[in-house]
């Protein structure tokens, strides 16, 4: 009898064994399966820069794939055109403005994202799972304010933009004219806190980011316990860098290249989730943190406008959802969506607990399956910096002022997806309206101030550089030995 249920454990064992090898899933408490989640977030990718959103100058399969495979939402929106504070919405699932977060930062900055918001991380780490970050953060480059601090086990990335370091300028050292290359123009890489490569050049970091993320995927996989991977690249932030084995592959100069290279990157990642045996366990989402640098050969087209703009070019973004079996293949919505609902969506989907604070994103899982197309948002806020500047509310957009500071401008984005043609003095009825939803805004978050609906940001009393003159590392930041 002993023998036979030593047998049977063993068999028990096996079999548990195997479930871990091939990647299943772990049961949720109301018996459903948790998936794993990846979100892949490109930096300053235009709207019309993927081919299944009509680019033609470059070629996306991978990605176009992804969009075959599951929903493509063509209204997806992000809530700033600069990276900083649409980040902290994607990490919140709040208006920028809420989490007074309207600055981008740059290097040394003595703020960040107040420790206080709960981020995507700690939802899901709440439910059991592994969390990781890798690439572009540009939430606070102190220690403190680093993913680390917010709900990510590890992180593998750089603080801020690329470009970062040669704006800032620190005291020249001795007996040196100048500050170039080798001194304060490097981007620090950092490994959780530590600062493990100081880089004169990034055309390498798509690579280095990729082989980071398979890495993470095939451990979790093997361990078999549910993740959470945040992987934000740096491109096509300018200076646009492909790789060498991705230069001249593209009609479009070295944006589309550093473009096709972020293609390459994501079929990556979608070999490694079937090599595993966990494709159909895992959710993947691909998204844009704003649009297109307006000195760039990126593309928002058929929108008006670039970064920079609350133009639709500005903040409307890509937006692709897949998990097989679970999402239909091949749908388009054009329901008004925005990235602040990343949050409340995935805390859905792993039974995570919703922060105790007021929230903007909405659960629009519904959506993403095609079960509804009907849009939680009564109406959506543009936010330029600390300014109210737009509503959008249904097929209606009235711009308070306009980019190019044009006062009371409506339009009529199902008919005027471009922004050409001012309908206010034909619809007063509207522009009543909107004036009237704008003033809700004000009366929570303020205007070109702080409303009682906002929060206080996180700061530190003392800034410190990752990298000083002369290339020195600060002292918090450096590696053990």
């Amino acid at each position: 009898m002993n023998r036979l249920l030593s047998l049977a454990r063993i068999r028990l064992m096996n079999w548990a064994m195997l479930l871990i090898a091939f990647g299943f899933a772990v049961v949720s408490v109301d018996g459903s399966s948790k998936p794993n989640i990846i979100v892949i977030l490109v930096d300053d990718l235009g709207y019309g820069d993927i081919s299944c959103y009509g680019a033609e100058k470059q070629s996306t399969p991978n990605i176009d794939r992804m969009a075959a495979e599951g929903m493509k939402l063509t209204s997806f929106y992000t809530t700033a055109p600069v990276c900083s504070p649409s980040r902290a919405s994607i990490q919140t699932g709040s208006y920028y403005k809420r989490v007074n977060f309207d600055e981008v930062i740059l290097p040394d900055c003595n703020f960040g994202l107040n420790l206080k918001e709960t981020t995507i991380a700690e939802v899901v780490k709440g439910v059991g799972y592994s969390t990781q970050y890798i690439g572009k953060w540009h939430l606070g480059d102190q220690k403190v304010f680093l993913p680390t601090a917010q709900g990510y086990d590890h992180y593998l990335g750089h603080p801020y933009s690329p470009d970062m370091p040669t704006i800032v300028r620190y005291p020249k050292p001795p007996g040196k004219s100048s500050v170039g290359p080798g001194t304060n123009q490097l981007l620090p890489v950092i490994e959780d806190t530590w600062v493990v490569d100081q880089l004169g050049y990034i055309n390498t970091l798509t690579g280095r980011y990729t082989r980071k993320a398979l890495s993470y995927i095939t451990e979790q996989a093997e361990a078999g316990k549910p993740f959470f991977l945040f992987f934000s690249h740096m491109s096509v932030h300018e200076p646009v860098s492909p790789s060498e084995e991705f230069k001249g592959t593209s009609a479009n100069g070295k944006y589309g290249d550093a473009v096709q290279e972020v293609d390459w990157s994501t079929g990556a990642i979608f070999d490694r989730l079937k090599e595993l045996g966990i494709d159909r366990d895992t959710l993947v989402v691909f998204t844009s943190d704003n649009g297109p640098a307006p000195s760039g050969e990126g593309t928002a087209a058929p929108l008006r406008g670039t970064k920079h703009t609350t133009w639709e070019g500005g903040v409307r973004v890509n937006g692709i959802f897949r998990w097989p079996g679970r999402i239909p293949a091949g749908r388009v919505s054009n329901t008004l969506t925005t990235t602040m609902d990343l949050l409340p969506t995935i805390a859905y989907l792993t039974d995570g607990q919703l922060p105790d604070v007021k929230l903007d994103g909405y659960n629009i899982w519904p959506i993403i399956t095609g079960e509804s197309s009907t849009s939680p948002y009564g109406q959506f806020y543009y936010y330029r910096k600390s300014s109210l500047v737009a509503v959008r509310s249904g097929k209606w957009k009235f711009h308070i002022m306009t980019p190019d500071e044009q006062p009371n401008v409506l339009y009529n984005l199902e008919e005027d997806l471009a922004e050409t043609t001012d309908i206010a003095a034909q619809h007063p009825e509207v522009v009543a309206r909107m004036k009237g939803l704008a003033q809700l805004a004000r009366d929570d978050m303020g205007d070109n101030n702080n409303g009682p609906g906002v929060r206080t940001r996180g700061e530190v009393e003392k800034s410190l550089p990752f990298i000083m003159p002369h290339g020195v590392v600060r002292p918090d930041a450096r590696p053990p030995r």
